[in-house]
C-alpha cells in the first residue's frame, strides 16, 4: 500500500436523534443520523401494522363491510 493514500480509519461514535448511540468503524470520528435501527418503523414493526390496517380499511370500504 502506498503511504498517505488511504484515509485514517477510526472507531466512530454514531448518535441518533432518538438518543441511541453505538460505535462502528468509519473514516469520520463522529456521525449524527436522523433514524437508526431502534427508531426506524421497519425495524420496530410499526410500519407493517399501519400499512396492513390501511389495506383492510380500504377493502372494507370498497365492499361495504363494517
Amino acid at each position: 500500500m502506498k503511504e498517505g493514500l488511504h484515509p485514517q480509519y477510526h472507531q466512530a461514535k454514531v448518535v441518533c436523534n432518538c438518543g441511541n448511540t453505538f460505535e462502528t468503524g468509519s473514516t469520520k470520528e463522529n456521525i449524527h443520523v436522523e433514524v437508526c435501527s431502534k427508531c426506524h418503523p421497519f425495524y420496530t414493526g410499526q410500519q407493517k401494522s399501519v400499512a396492513a390496517r390501511g389495506a383492510i380499511d380500504k377493502f372494507n370500504r370498497k365492499y361495504g363491510l363494517s
